[in-house]
């Protein structure tokens, strides 16, 4: 996967537990866990701005892209 959610960094940096923030942007917990377990298929624009509210931060500081490694190059031809 090439988006890497670090919501657990953000809520350590927070001091907020899973049960606390879902509770401040009512969201199920198991749908809160999914998405801090780098779980998560997609994400609603809603509920990353309610996320960045309660944690005072960024789009940015919760969503990272990494490259996907890409497989090695047969160069013999098989």
């Amino acid at each position: 996967m090439a988006i890497i959610i670090n919501l657990d960094v953000m809520m350590a940096m927070r001091k907020k537990g899973l049960t606390e923030l879902a509770g401040e942007i009512d969201i199920t917990l198991a749908n809160l866990s999914i998405l801090k377990n780098n779980k998560a298929k997609a994400v609603r624009l809603s509920t990353l701005n309610e996320i960045c509210k309660a944690l005072e931060c960024q789009p940015g500081d919760i969503l990272q892209y990494v490259e996907d490694e890409e497989s090695p190059v047969d160069t013999d031809g098989e």
